[in-house]
């Protein structure tokens, strides 16, 4: 029966390709523009979690804080409440560390063999390359020695590399001149694939000591990046690490402790969660084309079923029960959304891919998001088919017939 009833549509629908061809184009717009949508916010929150994910493993990241006065706070961002001494002693003193890199950074102009970068100089200690996933290219990085020794080595990012030697340069042996002051270059890292201002390839590395005795002039640190053993011990880790600060700063109340922590899953959730919203958001709005095409499948089934009326009367009048009028025209409805949905399915893939491509947009396309999609167009179908079939289905034979 169902079999028949599906040829029928079939063959109903194929006698006004052109009405039907429209009709099914908001559908096709519809579910297009949702898979488009939804692709690129997966894509944008995968990216996202990868790029957080590649600034290290286990990460909790110490950032300096304003002392609370009362009701109010000072100085918060340009704060200088970290030391190098609070590094060693999370290093020496919290059970599950594997990694303790604490960093000066700042921006200077960077100059060697004529050329010229304004870059972010990182001063750290050889931790750095544990704590923050990163890896050495050509030479090496620099060793606890010359930490101590407040050397003047360099270990640069490949786009710092570029900017100052060129593409394919050797620069081992070769120096850089940060603040007047010559650094020998002994090594350079892997690249990463970041992007903007704050992008690790475009870093130079010095040890922090000389970073703090020739550049900074203090002895304060920026932040203090601690690389936990395991996941299951990163909240553990955490506490123990706020403990050992207060401690160490004499601040009895947490409240008003002037550091701050922040571990890597709290930064996944939370990018997670915005570009979730944002992707919501972007399928909403594309999810306005089906309601209008849903209403255009409506009003199609209402004029077919207007000009099958002496049809439907002639079936009432031999036997045909109400029931299999309603699911005829509930299946004709049903089979316009999803040849609607399928070619949405497609254009809204190739969308995808084409701005992956030519924008590129990191865009993925999930299993779920087209299994959605087609359960949505069925969905339509039957909502706004129902009523046009119910409207079918309750008409009188005799006025049926009578219809001109």
């Amino acid at each position: 029966m169902m079999r028949d009833i599906f040829s029928e549509a079939f063959w109903s629908l194929s006698t006004n390709k052109v009405r039907s061809g429209l009709t099914i184009l908001g559908i096709v717009i519809g579910i297009a523009s949702v898979i488009t949508m939804v692709s690129i916010g997966q894509g944008a929150q995968a990216s996202i979690a990868s790029s957080i994910e590649s600034i290290g493993s286990n990460l909790i990241i110490v950032m300096p804080g304003a002392q609370r006065t009362g009701f109010a706070s000072g100085g918060r961002g340009s704060a200088q409440t970290l030391t190098l001494d609070d590094a060693i002693a999370i290093k020496s003193g919290v059970d599950g560390v594997r990694a303790v890199a604490p960093d000066v950074s700042r921006r200077y102009q960077l100059t060697a063999k004529g050329n010229n970068t304004n870059t972010e100089v990182v001063g750290t200690t050889a931790d750095y390359l544990v704590a923050r996933n990163v890896a050495v290219d050509q030479g090496r990085f620099f060793i606890d020695q010359e930490e101590k020794s407040s050397a003047k080595v360099a270990v640069l990012g490949p786009t710092a590399l570029e900017d100052l030697f060129g593409v394919g340069a050797d620069p081992i042996g070769q120096f850089v001149r940060i603040k007047n002051v010559d650094f020998e270059v002994i090594g350079s890292t892997t690249l990463k694939g970041g992007s903007g201002f704050n992008n690790p390839d475009d870093f130079v590395y010095v040890p922090i000591t000389s970073a703090q005795h020739f550049l900074s002039g203090d002895a304060y640190v920026n932040t203090i990046s601690i690389a936990a053993e395991d996941q299951e011990s990163m909240v553990a880790v955490q506490q123990s690490i706020s403990d050992l600060l207060l401690s160490r700063h004499a601040i009895s109340d947490p409240a008003q402790a002037d550091f701050s922590l922040v571990n890597q899953n709290d930064i996944i959730a939370t990018a997670s969660s915005i570009t979730g919203t944002f992707t919501i958001l972007l399928s909403s709005i594309a999810g306005i084309s089906l309601l209008v095409g849903g209403i255009g499948i409506m009003n199609m089934m209402l004029t077919t079923v207007t000009e099958r009326t002496r049809e439907i009367g002639l079936r009432k009048a031999v036997g045909i029960r109400r029931r299999s009028i309603r699911l005829q025209f509930l299946v004709e409805s049903i089979v316009l959304t999803l040849f609607g949905g399928i070619i949405g399915i497609i254009l809204g893939w190739a969308a995808s891919l084409l701005i992956s491509h030519f924008a590129g947009l990191s865009t993925t396309i999930s299993l779920s998001a087209i299994l959605l999609a087609f359960g949505v167009s069925a969905g339509v179908g039957i909502v706004f088919g129902y009523y046009p079939a119910e409207r079918a289905a309750r008409l009188s034979p005799i006025e049926a017939l009578r219809y001109e």
